[in-house]
Formats: structure tokens, sequence, C-alpha cells
């Protein structure tokens, strides 16, 4: 049959990186996972599994609010979002609405234990040592009814004001409880939690659901200060787990290691001795560290870290402070001793000083007297000209006056112990070196929370049901779990291969540990164009890959068929 060429057309369907994350939902079979877990109904046109999966995937590439899902999925291939084509115009904001109220209702617990379980056997996970965070999520919105209250017989969370780690305390919030692997920072438990709640009580019930995932307790479980409590080390200790956390400062220990090392060297030993991680001409990074002879209150074994560059970092900490803190006080002296200075109680001066030295928190090496003051004014009691007899009157102008001096032994006593903190454990089996390995290895959860927070602009959230809030974040989780497994392939095929860097960055700069952001913007213009004669499909033409994208997906063990599959 002849095809006539003005009735050809061309049509383009954007592909972008979806390809990539679909090869890592299918090895994941999240899709399946999801429609088995959310029941469906029959009036539905689109599932509750595929209306979560469009938006998973739009968080991943798109980033696009709830409301425009179907204008996002209308300029992409409709297969690329797992639709055809019907399923696409019938997609809406109600439909994923109604979606995130059925993930509300399932047992999301289970569900995350699954993925979770699927990601370690297919990817290799090592779940040996677990690290955990926390950070806030910031809402804009006045949220009046969120206040923990039980939406279809469960309790959603309560968004309400707390401790904001945005440095927002005027927003209300939640908090976003993750835990990643220390094998590439993979996420694989994540909950939320009252906005005002404290770190301090969310370990417990984090490790539970850490020990189901894994089967076993005896994982090395790592967090920040927040741990070192007695309920939550002592209920990991009771129940054979092992746990590694910072020593609070508060701690005795702390304060009589601080005294004992103003007379005594410890047995360092260096763990790190690397280049400045940030200026090239900068002094090392060095680190050293040594097990106190002297266990913690409980018997556990205490580590102390010695740092060369947190000790410069909190010497020039200290001075900026103080110099600060004198340049207040002197503002505040000009306030007292000035022409219109009103008369102060002490009381008040008092406070502004405490206030200034608070605020600073220089109250250990600045030293503040409050002095009062008398002025004598002398005039003539009549007026006239002065002579021999002339009767003068005194007046008084009572004030205060401020004198403040740098305790310069206190600060030769802490510079002493710059640079040097302590580490807690309760496993006895732990070396120097292996302390610190694990402990450096904490602050990868923060680039979670960036991701969260930067990639994908999880705030503002453009929700008002609290319940339907609860479930986006679990969405969230799993696009960070996607992520966090591309950069893991990745990295780890360019280790393999003895490949440092790739040029990912702008003007095919060099790139030596990729994120999956670069690697989504790398394929982001993959297009597939068919040729329609009629409406009836006569060629496809799939994209053209470059040398650099045929080499990233060869080394992250993705073939490149997956730009070809048609579902």
């Amino acid at each position: 049959m002849a095809i006539s060429p003005s009735h050809l057309t061309l049509q383009s369907q954007r592909l972008g990186p979806l390809p990539l994350v679909n090869h890592v939902l299918r090895r994941l079979g999240l899709d399946t996972v999801l429609a088995r877990a959310l029941p469906e109904s029959r009036r539905q046109h689109v599932s509750h599994a595929k209306a979560l999966g469009v938006l998973l995937r739009s968080v991943l590439v798109e980033r696009e609010p709830v409301y425009r899902q179907q204008e996002t999925v209308a300029t992409f291939a409709p297969n690329a979002f797992g639709l055809d084509v019907d399923e696409v115009e019938q997609l809406s904001d109600d439909a994923i609405g109604r979606a995130l109220d059925r993930l509300f209702d399932a047992d999301r617990g289970s569900l995350l234990t699954q993925v979770v379980v699927a990601a370690v056997k297919r990817f290799d996970l090592s779940l040996d040592e677990l690290h955990d965070d926390s950070t806030s999520i910031k809402f804009t919105g006045q949220y009046r009814g969120a206040r923990g209250r039980r939406v279809r017989g469960k309790r959603a969370p309560a968004i309400t004001h707390g401790f904001s780690k945005d440095h927002r305390p005027d927003l209300k919030q939640l908090l976003f409880i993750l835990t990643t692997t220390s094998d590439g920072g993979v996420p694989v438990q994540f909950r939320s939690a009252d906005g005002n709640v404290s770190d301090v009580v969310t370990h417990e019930e984090t490790w539970d659901a850490l020990c189901k995932v894994t089967g076993d307790p005896t994982f090395l479980y790592v967090a920040d200060c927040k741990l070192c409590n007695d309920d939550a080390m002592n209920h990991i200790d009771r129940r054979r787990g092992r746990f590694l956390t910072v020593l609070a400062r508060t701690r005795l220990e702390d304060r009589e290691f601080r005294e004992w090392i103003q007379t005594h060297e410890p047995p360092w030993e260096t763990v790190r001795d690397a280049e400045n991680p940030r200026r090239q001409d900068g002094p090392r990074d060095h680190w050293r560290a040594f097990r106190h002879r002297l266990p913690s209150k409980e018997g556990w074994p205490v580590f102390w870290l010695s740092s060369t560059l947190l000790a410069l970092q909190q010497e020039q900490s200290r001075r900026e402070r103080i110099a600060r803190a004198e340049q207040q006080l002197d503002q505040l002296q000009q306030q007292l001793s000035g022409s219109k200075a009103r008369r102060r109680k002490h009381e008040d001066v008092a406070d502004r000083v405490q206030a200034i030295v608070d605020g600073q928190g220089v109250g250990r090496w600045l030293v503040v007297t409050i002095q009062g003051t008398e002025n004598h004014r002398y005039r003539q009691a009549t007026p006239g000209r002065p002579g021999p007899n002339t009767r003068y009157v005194r007046r008084t102008k009572r004030g205060w006056a401020l004198e403040w001096h740098v305790d310069e032994n206190m600060i030769a006593y802490d510079r002493r112990s710059d640079g040097m903190y302590p580490l807690l454990t309760n496993d006895r089996s732990l070396t120097v070196a292996e302390a610190f390995a694990a402990h450096r290895r904490q602050p990868a959860i923060e680039k979670r929370f960036a991701q969260l927070k930067t990639v994908f602009e999880i705030a503002p959230v453009l929700l008002k049901n609290e319940a339907r809030v609860e479930a986006l974040f679990f969405v969230y989780f799993l696009a960070l779990l996607v992520q966090a497994l591309i950069e893991r392939e990745l990295r780890r095929g360019m280790a393999a291969a003895g490949i440092t860097d790739l040029p990912l960055y702008g003007e095919e700069r060099a790139c030596r540990r990729p994120t999956a952001d670069q690697v989504f913007r790398l394929f982001s213009h993959a297009t597939r164009n068919v040729l329609l004669h009629r409406g009836r499909e006569v060629r496809t033409f799939h994209p053209q890959l470059t040398d650099l994208q045929r080499d990233v997906l060869r080394l992250s063990g993705i073939p490149t068929s997956v730009f070809s599959r048609r579902s």
C-alpha cells in the first residue's frame, strides 16, 4: 500500500531519564508491591498503584505539584509513566489524592519492609552498619486541625511548632526521620513524627523497626548525640544491639577528660591524614584518636577524637564571638553614658549584659562588671554675676559603667582540648580505627536531607490533609531510595573500572562523585520520535545516545535497550 507523504506526521515523545528510573523500579518490583498493597475500586479509571507511580516518577524527574501531574505526563511518552493514552486523560489531582489516602490507610510498615528487602537482595546492600538522623520539614499554612487527630482509625501526625532545623521557628513543621546504609547512603527506613517531638525519644522506635527489616539486632546503629540518653542506649543494649554515638557534652566523663588533659598527654594514634577538603593550600585534615582507659559510667568504651581543622575552627569561632560581644557591650556602654541616658535599675543593666554574653556564648571567657557612676555638676543657687559670697548647688547624675576583660587563662584551658570530642559505644570489640570510620560516615545522611529539600523541593507542601502529607512523605522516601541506588551503582561501576571522574559538570568539567541529579540532567533531552500515517504508527526512531550517556549506562549496569522499551 502506497503511503502518501501528506498523511505522515512525526510525533515527538519525551523520555528524559525515565527509562533509568523505570529500570530501577522494575528491579525493585515496586509497581507490583504497590498494586498488591493498595486495593482498587471498580469505579476508578486509574489504579491507586499507577497514580502513585506517576507521582513517584514526577518527584524524581519533574518535581511538579500534585495538581499539575496530568499536564506533566502529557508532555512525556505516556508509557514512560506506566500509563496508556486513555489513562493519561483520566489522571487528575483527585485520583492522586485518593491514592495518597489509600497509601495512608495501608500497612506502610510492611510495604516499606518489602521494598527494602528487595533492594537488599537485588542490589546487594549491606545492613551491617546503619546511620540515623532527622530533619524538620517546614509548612507555611495554618493547619489548625492537624493536631494528631485520628483519620479513618489511624493517628495522623501533628503539624505544629517545634525546634526548626531550617531556622524558621515561626513556621509549623513535621519531623522527617531517616535511616541509611553505610554502603552508599541508601535509605532503608523512614517515618514522620509530630513537629514538636524531640530526637531523643525517636531512637527506640526506629531501632525496633530496623530490627524487623534486618532480621538481626546485631547491626551497628550510628547516630548523633541525641542517642546518648539512658532510655535509648539501654533499650538497644538489653536487646543485644550495638550502637555508636557522640558522648553528650553535659556528661561527667567529658568534663573529667578535659580536666585530665590539662596535665596529661593521651596516647594518640593517627586515624586520618589527608589534604584539606576545602583549600588546596590549607592545613591538612589530620585526625587522631585513642580509647580512654576509663570507661563510661555504664562500663562502655569511650573513644576520644582530635581534629586539627576542628581545633582551628573552634579557636577562630571563639575569638569572633568574643569580638562581637565586646562590640555589643561597647554600644551598650555608649547608651548608658550618653547625654540623654535615663536612669536604669541595676537589674535591667545586668539583664542586658547577660543577654549579650549568653547570645554569643562567651560566658566562660568574658568577665563583665557593672559599676555605679556619679557625675557632679555645680550651678549658682541664685541668678546674677558670681562673687565671693555666691552659693552653689551641686547636682549629681548617677549612672552605670561597664568594665570587661578577657580571661586568657580560661581560654588557654579550653584551647588545650579544642578539636576534641568523645564517642560512646557498647561494642567492646570495636577498634579505634573502626569506631572513627563508622563515625565519619554519619554526615553522609545530610546529603540525603539536602536532596530532599533542594533537589526534590519537598517544601512547600501544597496539601491540606495531614494524612495525605504523611503518605506523600512516604513517596519522597521511595524517591530518595531510587536516587541513592542510581548513585551507588554508578560510583561502584566507576571504582570497579578504575575511573576517577566523569565529565558531567558544565563545560564537560570532571565530576568525581556523580549524583543522580547530574545523571538525570545528562539524559533530560532524550526523545523518541514516532512516524504516524493517518494516526497509525509506521516507524519508531529511538534516542541516539552519546558516548558519555552510553558510558554512564554501562558503568551503572543499565542496558542501553531501556531507551527502546515501550513499557
